[in-house]
């Protein structure tokens, strides 16, 4: 009796692998049908703001491993060097995807425009602040802007802007003793610190190694991890998100899929992956200002800030309106009109889970 028992759940065991493994093929061969039925995989055009930062490294990463065409999906990425100048090009139909930080979709809410997150790539915002090293016993934390700075951010709108007003009013400092101006990242950014352009700045990796690097700055607020961003803004901050028109997603859901599914799939080689792996996937000229093994660590201590299930964080968007209300001015009846459900999905990223790891699955047996 226990022989046949077992061999009856060995039998059991192997069926339903056998199904799996049909439901992966059968996915498969789905999907690159309906490529085929296509007269060309489906073009979508995606703006990033600042694609050699570590914060949009998923972007160049997913072009690299080829994963746009492994799910049929033809993007041209493009790079702006702030959020705010991807955000204009998407509303005037000039792209149709932008590679940005979530809060933009609250905030272009609030001013009657409708967008939607569909995939949230980074849980933290990756930012640091940092001031010049002259001003290390003069500014020793945000409530030291009370006696007036030039603050350094990617660009007038930006998040980076967001983010520094209402570092500046959690700490009780007057707005108009903030004067925000726009310095761009890398090379720029560095300019504007040595030449004095700017007291203080925000920005991200791999910037903020060459900073440090050179001496000439130190850090002043860092909100490159989950529990350093609660404390400097009171909850937790999504960033990165792959955000679009709310109509044309609606429109392209299908094409919108694919590309989630090329994400998704860039989040799980992230989680499997060390960042000395990943590195070597990206163009030499990310890492070109402060070496490869700077780079590395770099991307090392932050790489908790990546999304491996790609879903919106809970509680995060409440937390954003909150500082955005803050550092932007929001009155009480444009907080009350914001609808926070509006503004990302987590639907395309349900079925991404599924047709990821059924694709991959496939793949596997295939090349067997």
């Amino acid at each position: 009796m226990r022989t046949g028992i077992t061999n009856k759940g060995e039998k059991m065991v192997k069926g339903t692998k056998q199904v799996a493994l049909v439901s992966a093929l059968v996915l498969m061969f789905s999907l690159a049908a309906s490529v085929q039925v296509q007269a060309a995989n489906p073009t979508v055009k995606i703006m990033v703001g600042g694609l050699n930062k570590q914060i949009y490294l998923p972007f160049k990463l997913a072009e690299n491993l080829g994963m746009f065409k492994k799910y049929g999906v033809n993007v041209e990425l493009s790079d702006e060097p702030s959020g705010v100048s991807a955000e204009v090009a998407m509303l005037a139909g000039q792209v149709d995807l932008v590679g940005g930080f979530f809060d933009h979709n609250i905030d272009l809410q609030v001013k009657g425009k409708a967008t939607q997150s569909v995939i949230q790539l980074l849980k933290a915002p990756g930012e640091v602040e940092l001031c010049r090293i002259d001003l290390q016993d003069t500014i020793k934390s945000p409530a030291d802007w009370k006696i007036g700075i030039n603050a350094g951010v990617t660009g007038l709108g930006s998040s980076t802007n967001f983010l520094t007003k209402a570092l500046a009013k959690h700490a009780g400092v007057n707005l108009a003793k903030v004067n925000s101006i726009a310095v761009g990242a890398g090379a720029t950014f560095i300019a504007a610190m040595k030449n004095k352009t700017i007291d203080c700045g925000m920005t991200t990796e791999p910037t903020i190694s060459a900073v440090l690097g050179q001496g000439i700055g130190y850090v002043l607020t860092d909100m490159r991890y989950g529990n350093l961003t609660k404390a400097a803004l009171g909850g937790v901050y999504v960033s990165t998100c792959v955000y679009g028109r709310a109509d044309w997603i609606s429109q392209n859901s299908d094409t919108v899929q694919r590309v989630v599914n090329a994400f998704y799939d860039t989040l799980q080689y992230l989680h499997t992956h060390t960042p000395a792996q990943v590195a070597a996937q990206l163009p030499a000229d990310y890492y070109a200002g402060v070496g490869l093994e700077a780079y590395v660590k770099a991307l090392t201590d932050e790489y908790s800030m990546y999304n491996v299930d790609g879903r919106m964080i809970n509680g995060a968007p409440g937390t954003i309106l909150k500082v955005l209300t803050i550092g932007n001015g929001y009155t009480p009846a444009q907080v009350a009109a914001v609808n926070l459900s509006a503004t990302y999905t987590n639907a395309f990223v349900v079925v991404a889970n599924r047709q990821v790891a059924a694709m991959n699955l496939a793949l596997r047996h295939k090349t067997k």
